[in-house]
């Protein structure tokens, strides 16, 4: 399968005429995947062509507004084109409440199966297992309960190698799932083929950890180890640690320390403070830390 990045907003705080708060879609094979949906969201997925309906499952990391406060309108959204399928959210225990009570006192009738699945727990669970990927939570340190997600593909079938298989008249096609699901082939006589002779190993799985606000947190190393791609927060620079420190956010500095011991193959950085004029100088900075370092912005997309 591909797995793909799409960046709807990476700011921190408040929107801005040309920056969003944070929120962004993985695409994993034909599944669109909402992370976070800060203030702003539906018009993002319209304005990069996002289909509204293909999203089913939604993670919303903690409960500070910018992300999820774009989150009722694109639910009343959904009412309004006719949204039929289900729709899962995942998140901290309360946003339900919220959400609920939106639509109470609104009085909006939501006419599509709508599911919350509260997250409490302060060690990594699986939220989310398909039959071809999973999400687990990634427990962080911010002023509130809030967690990251990882997202890992799992392993495809392998490839019929047809030149090989010829060579063996006794290998029929009704053996050709098994051999695509690692099985060797055993003939009549009990003797087998080993399955590499037959078959091409598949691509490897792709993974995608989502580090949203939090300190510094070296405790989530083996959680994200050797994942392909790390998103993580860099609301400062290493010039405002200490202020990094009281509010619980993150420098590029920490966050390219994070993904150099995790060894990860490559760090988005993101949840940029307004305070600076060139998103660049996070990049410079984690530069110093590890070297395959790119920064989000809004409508950059990221191959995984």
């Amino acid at each position: 399968m591909s797995m793909r990045l799409h960046i709807l907003g990476c700011h921190s705080a408040t929107p801005r005429s040309v920056i969003f708060p944070s929120s962004q879609i993985v695409e994993v094979g034909k599944d669109l995947l909402l992370i976070d949906a800060g203030e702003g969201m539906q018009i993002q997925l319209r304005k990069y062509k996002h289909k509204f309906n293909r999203i089913k499952h939604i993670f919303i990391s903690h409960l500070h507004g910018d992300h999820f406060f774009g989150l009722v309108g694109y639910l009343s959204s959904l009412r309004l084109i006719g949204r039929e399928k289900e729709v899962h959210i995942y998140a901290p225990v309360g946003l339900k409440e919220i959400i609920e009570l939106q639509f109470k006192i609104t009085q909006t009738d939501i006419n599509y199966p709508l599911h919350f699945h509260e997250l409490a727990s302060s060690k990594s669970v699986m939220i989310l297992n398909t039959d071809t990927f999973s999400v687990s939570t990634i427990p962080l340190h911010h002023r509130i309960y809030t967690n990251g997600f990882l997202i890992k593909e799992k392993p495809a079938l392998r490839k019929l190698n047809i030149e090989a298989v010829r060579q063996y008249p006794e290998v029929e096609t009704w053996a050709y799932h098994n051999l695509k699901k690692g099985k060797d082939f055993v003939r009549e006589d009990g003797s087998t083929i080993a399955n590499e002779l037959l078959t091409f190993p598949p691509p490897p799985a792709k993974s995608y950890a989502y580090c949203s606000d939090t300190m510094y947190k070296p405790d989530i190393i083996p959680l994200i180890q050797g994942v392909d791609m790390l998103y993580h927060e860099a609301t400062f620079l290493e010039s405002e640690k200490l202020l990094a420190k009281r509010t619980k956010h993150s420098t590029a500095r920490q966050a390219a320390q994070i993904a150099k011991d995790a060894g990860v193959k490559k760090l988005i950085l993101g949840h940029f403070s307004s305070r600076y004029p060139d998103e660049n100088l996070f990049k410079l900075e984690a530069e110093s830390i590890f070297s395959n370092v790119d920064v989000a912005m809004e409508g950059k997309v990221f191959e995984i």
